[in-house]
């Protein structure tokens, strides 16, 4: 199971860190419980950081590297908890019907970390120059891995370009788990899931000749 928003930090990638890295990227975390990531300042994740302002900017250019890097790490840890999770399963559908649930999950639980990815981030260029960028395009190529198998085995229709695909799918999860991010209301993954899989699989099958 992937980490949740609190344990970003302290994960295993991060046992290299010099321990100010791993402090200045908790403070953040902890302040993005309550606040808005513009209205945080350098002066308020030191103070709650426990450092100076100068240890910051010795580890980050920016506040929104910061906030990249901390995005990225939890990224990594859903990748990894993802591909544990697809072991053994088999037949691409029932693969995109866990990376659905995997990710509906995601979206129910961590409504901080959500509100930033789905809208914060995208609205600034940086995004798409950054290491939270690489891991979602890491993510999208192991959905596009996934239709191109099934297109392959028969499994997946091959009149539509798979990249249309990815993005059908997606677009679905996102905007069935989008009001319950901005508003903060529980969803309920299991049944979620199955509206956007059964809508979206009965035009994917290619049916028997």
């Amino acid at each position: 199971m992937a980490r949740t928003v609190e344990d970003v930090a302290p994960n295993d990638r991060s046992t290299h860190y010099p321990a100010g890295h791993i402090k200045v990227r908790e403070a953040l975390i902890s302040l993005l419980k309550v606040k808005d990531f513009n209205s945080i300042t350098w002066a308020e994740i030191a103070q709650t950081a426990g450092v100076n302002e100068a240890l910051i900017y010795k580890y980050f250019r920016s506040k929104r590297g910061l906030l990249h890097t901390v995005l990225h790490e939890y990224l990594e840890d859903f990748l990894e908890g993802l591909d544990y999770s697809l072991k053994g399963i088999k037949g691409s559908l029932n693969k995109l019907r866990k990376i659905a649930w995997y990710q509906i999950d995601l979206y129910n639980r961590e409504h901080v970390f959500s509100k930033i990815l789905l809208i914060e981030v995208r609205n600034n260029k940086a995004y798409f120059q950054s290491k939270t960028y690489d891991s979602v395009r890491r993510f999208s190529r192991r959905i596009l891995d996934i239709i191109d198998e099934g297109i392959q085995n028969g499994e997946i229709r091959d009149d539509i370009p798979p990249k249309h695909i990815r993005q059908i799918f997606l677009g679905a999860i996102e905007h069935v788990c989008l009001p319950s991010v901005i508003y903060d209301r529980d969803l309920a993954p299991d049944a979620a899931t199955e509206s956007v899989c059964n809508i979206l699989f009965d035009g994917l099958r290619k049916n028997a000749d």
